[in-house]
Parts: structure tokens; C-alpha cells; sequence
């Protein structure tokens, strides 16, 4: 069995059986991961930022381990709240996909994830969802109903696989209420007809648009060919978007094949309320760039599992991330002078690595991370290996992109003391303690706090963050 460059396995969670596995690629030495993107119709809030940057994780780990690897995230272009807005701005339809598109890439990019290998958009695959409904017609798995196509779910005996809901639990869980159409209140849409004022394409069954499933499937089959190997997405997408997608997509291959690997990360809670419009407390991404670097915002993402509720606490979250990167990039600071070293993905750390092919525990990785750079910033000495290593760490959690100055001299910190000056002071500081000279050593200590500067002495090591 091969289990990537390093000869480590991955276990990953798996949905069905609920417990971690030893995850196997469908064709040896070869993934396909696909990723449910964004409808662009607003801009990304942080419940879409965090399964853009797990994933992003979770690629550049699969990337390091598999010799052929395709990342595919597509982009939900046609979409009845895209027609809304665009209805509500007196504008064409894609004035509002393209501009919220653009602004998803930019919040993604200081986010600073890489981009996927495939990105395609759904107005672009029509022929394709056009020629799956067919085909699931002529297989008698969907149905034609006052102009509208829906998938027939009694013809699927393992609906409800995907995410182990029961009828009663998957009728809670619908989000369209039963129509006249509907043979069965479960059945979906595969297919539904456009007004005149709605954007529309011609098909056998009329001008129309696709439902929210069918274009999911159509992509994965076009671009990375069915069935693929992982699938993912957040938590709420699990019923009934990928249940549905799990059972058209089976209907049509006529396999119990279509997704080897599911999975969902947590959902993100704000001062432990869950977000949502009618609380206000919708936490744009653009909002939270305004105040704080990218790089803040992945960490504090990063630090809790991604199957785990992500309890937000705005200064909180932001604090403890900054704090942790403001060490980081002193170790940044510190080995800038030090020869340049060739690194790889290679020369990350073993307990660093074995951490996050335990299901993606970045927790973990990112203790292990901080010990690393507790360790270099007491050394006087770094070597090379550990430059390396270091750098490699960085590389798998997205962190450290930048050079220390850019990072301490960034817009929204432009008045901040360099590091420099404040291990001069820190240093004078010690000094004056070891003279006995306490009124100087509190002297220093409020001078650097006026200048947005805390310290926290620990036995003979003093530490610093920014506030």
C-alpha cells in the first residue's frame, strides 16, 4: 500500500463509520480533492475563510506526500440569491458574480492561501449538468414535472449514507419545502425554469437553470473524472447538499462509487452564538483584514481542530494569534542575517509532520511549531537543519510569508518599536535587574508598555508581544 513520499500514513475521519482510518488513494500515488467553493453573491464572511484555509492546509500536506495531486475548489456563479442581489443593484448578473469573486481571490490570497490547480465556474458546465440529468432520466433515477427535473430519492436505496440521517432527521433537515411537483417530499431539484428576467439556458425541458447539486457533480466528472478521493466542505453542507450530490452521483455511474472520503469542518461560532444575520454578527473577512494581517486571522483558524466548533472571541482569537506571530517572526528576524539554506517540505520535523497526518491535527502542529521557535530564539547558535526545518513548518501551515520588517512595520502597525529596539531595551532592562537597579529596570518596563509593547518575565527568560 503506498502511503506518500514519506512512508507515513494519513488517517483521516471518516463520516460513516465515525473514526479515524488509514486513508488510501483510489489510483496509487495519485489524489484528487475536491472542495465546495463559494456562491458569489457577498463577500466571504469567516465561516467561508475557514474551510478555504484547512483546505488549503490539508492540499499543501496531500501535495507533499502524492507524486500526482489536483486540487479542484470551482465557484457557484447561478444561484437565486446571486438574482436577487443583482435585481436589488438594477445590475446584470455577472456585474455581481465577477465582483464578488474578485473580492473571494483577495481575501483568500491575504489569507494567504495558494491557489487551487482547477477553479471553474458553474455557468461554464452547462452541457455537462445538461447531459447528467439526462442520463439519470434514462435511468429512471429523476423525473419530469412541470417543467422542472427532480432526482427521484426512493430510487436510491442508500440515500441518507452520507451522513447517516434517518427519514424523520433528513426531513428536519431539508431546505425545500414540499411542492406541487414533488412526487416525493424528498426529491430535489435537478433542474427548474427560468422567467424571463431570470438568467436561463435552453434544455430539453425548456429554458432553465440547474438546481444547487447537479453542478457539483458535473464539475468533478469533467475535470478529475468520478469517483474522486476526497471531498470537502463545512459542516452544514454535509445534508443535504453532499447527500444529494453522494446519491445523483452514484445513480449515474450506476456504482456505489462517487466520493472516497468525505470531509466537513466545524462551524465557526462568534462569542459562542452561532453566526447569522438576525443576531448581527456576521464577521466579514474584508472587516477583520482592516484591523489585523492575514496571517493573524489563518492561525487563530488553524488552532483549533477543523471537525471542532471554532468559538470566536474576537480580541481574544486575534490576540493570542498575534502574539504567537510576533514570536515567530522574531525567530524570522533572527536567522535574516544567517546564510541562505535550501530547504524542502522533507526537512519538517517528524512530530511536526505525524501531527497533521493524524487527521489534519494542526493543534498539534502548531505546538510543536511553537516549541521550535521557543528553541531558536534561546539559542545563540542556529544551524542549518534547523533553518530547515523551520522553514518547512511554515510552509505547511501558511505562515511566515513575509520578512520580520514587513510584518513589524505593517499599515495598521506603522508606529510600532522595531524588535531591535525592543530586545536593546529588554537587555538593558536584565541588566539593571541584575544591579539591583529595580527603578530603572520599571522605568524600562513602562517605556516599552507606552509603546504598545508587553513583557512577561519567566525564570531568567523575558518574552515580548504587541498589544
Amino acid at each position: 500500500m503506498y502511503n506518500g513520499r514519506s512512508g507515513m500514513e494519513l488517517r483521516l475521519y471518516q463520516q460513516s463509520s465515525k473514526k479515524k482510518v488509514v486513508f488510501t488513494p483510489l489510483v496509487e500515488g495519485e489524489v484528487k480533492l475536491y472542495v465546495c467553493g463559494p456562491t458569489v453573491y457577498s463577500t466571504a464572511h469567516i465561516g467561508n475563510a475557514r474551510p478555504a484555509v484547512v483546505f488549503d492546509c490539508l492540499a499543501r500536506l496531500l501535495r507533499s506526500l502524492y507524486p500526482k495531486f489536483t486540487y479542484l475548489r470551482n465557484i457557484t456563479d447561478v444561484d437565486d440569491k446571486i438574482n436577487a442581489k443583482a435585481a436589488s443593484e438594477g445590475v446584470e448578473i455577472d456585474v455581481i458574480t465577477e465582483r464578488y469573486t474578485q473580492y473571494f481571490h483577495e481575501d483568500l490570497r491575504a489569507l494567504c492561501c495558494l491557489e487551487p490547480d482547477i477553479e471553474p465556474k458553474a455557468t461554464e458546465h452547462m452541457p455537462e449538468m445538461i447531459k447528467m440529468i439526462k442520463k439519470l432520466i434514462e435511468k429512471e433515477h429523476a423525473y419530469e414535472s412541470e417543467g422542472h427535473v427532480l432526482f427521484s430519492v426512493p430510487s436510491y436505496k442508500n440515500y441518507g449514507v452520507v451522513s447517516g440521517r434517518d427519514k424523520a432527521a433528513r426531513k428536519a433537515g431539508a431546505r425545500v419545502a414540499v411542492e406541487s411537483y414533488k412526487r416525493n417530499e424528498e426529491d430535489f431539484i435537478l433542474w427548474k425554469p427560468s422567467e424571463d428576467d431570470q438568467p436561463g439556458w435552453r434544455s430539453p425541458w425548456g429554458r432553465g437553470r440547474p438546481g444547487w447539486h447537479i453542478e457539483c457533480s458535473a464539475m468533478i466528472e469533467k475535470h478529475l473524472g468520478l469517483p474522486i478521493d476526497i471531498h470537502g466542505g463545512g459542516g452544514d453542507l454535509l445534508f443535504p447538499h453532499h447527500e444529494n450530490e453522494h446519491a445523483q452521483g452514484c445513480c449515474y455511474r450506476s456504482k456505489e462509487e462517487y466520493v472516497n472520503h468525505w470531509m466537513h469542518n466545524g462551524m465557526v461560532k462568534v462569542d459562542d452564538e452561532k453566526m447569522s444575520k438576525s443576531l448581527g454578527n456576521i464577521l466579514l473577512v474584508r472587516d477583520l483584514l482592516e484591523k489585523s494581517q492575514g496571517e493573524v486571522i489563518r492561525l487563530a483558524l488553524l488552532q483549533t481542530h477543523y471537525r471542532q466548533p471554532l468559538l470566536w472571541h474576537m480580541e481574544e482569537s486575534v490576540s493570542t494569534a498575534r502574539h504567537i506571530l510576533d514570536r515567530a517572526y522574531r525567530v524570522v528576524d533572527k536567522i535574516a542575517s544567517l546564510p541562505v539554506v535550501e530547504w524542502t517540505q522533507e526537512d519538517a520535523p517528524e512530530a511536526f509532520k505525524s501531527a497533521l497526518l493524524d487527521d489534519l491535527n494542526t493543534p498539534l502542529a502548531i505546538m510543536h511549531w511553537q516549541k521550535m521557535c521557543k528553541q531558536l530564539l534561546g539559542q545563540e547558535v542556529i544551524e542549518e537543519q534547523e533553518i530547515k526545518a523551520f522553514s518547512a513548518m511554515n510552509f505547511f501551515l501558511g505562515l511566515c510569508n513575509q520578512d520580520a520588517k514587513s510584518w513589524f512595520h505593517a499599515s495598521t502597525d506603522s508606529q510600532r518599536v522595531s524588535p531591535q529596539q525592543i530586545e536593546k531595551l529588554i537587555a538593558a532592562r536584565q541588566q539593571a535587574r541584575l544591579e539591583k537597579d529595580y527603578k530603572r529596570a520599571d522605568e524600562i518596563r513602562q517605556e516599552l508598555q507606552d509603546q504598545g509593547v508587553w513583557i512577561e518575565d519567566s525564570g531568567t527568560e523575558t518574552t515580548w508581544r504587541y498589544e
